[in-house]
């Protein structure tokens, strides 16, 4: 593998966590104890947002292409591929609430799930009934 299908490789493990961030939750709904993963990967996410830190995937990926003899992003990864090409740029702020009410709405879904599935787990054991 060659420095540039290394870039390439980051770019990509990029928008796959960038995925996973935004759509993690909703895989919690099918397999439950994703949720344990999914928690960090939210907790990243707020970091890199809230403090402004540059995620080490865009380091790799600016090594990466360094080494290719290309240029580095002058930008961080979001300003560059998603910023302005998935929505104009002045729409920063509402386009992060709408990915933060979509992260929500999964995790609302997730706990009413468990709470359903904890519900007939207990129903089918016979915890709850009323004895007469």
């Amino acid at each position: 593998m060659g420095w540039k299908e290394l870039a390439t490789a980051f770019l990509i493990l990029h928008f796959a966590f960038m995925a996973y961030v935004l759509l993690g939750g909703f895989l919690a709904w099918k397999w439950p104890k994703a949720i344990w993963f999914h928690l960090p990967a939210i907790g990243w996410g707020i970091a890199l947002i809230g403090f402004g830190l540059n995620c080490p995937l865009t380091y790799a990926e600016n090594w990466a292409r360094g080494n290719a003899g290309q240029e580095s992003l002058s930008r961080g990864f979001i300003d560059t591929y998603i910023e302005g090409v998935l929505y104009p740029e002045r729409y920063v702020h509402v386009a992060q609430a709408v990915l933060a009410l979509i992260v929500l709405v999964s995790y609302v879904g997730f706990f009413v799930l468990r709470r359903r599935r904890v519900r007939a787990r207990a129903q089918a054991v016979g915890i709850g009934q009323r004895v007469s």
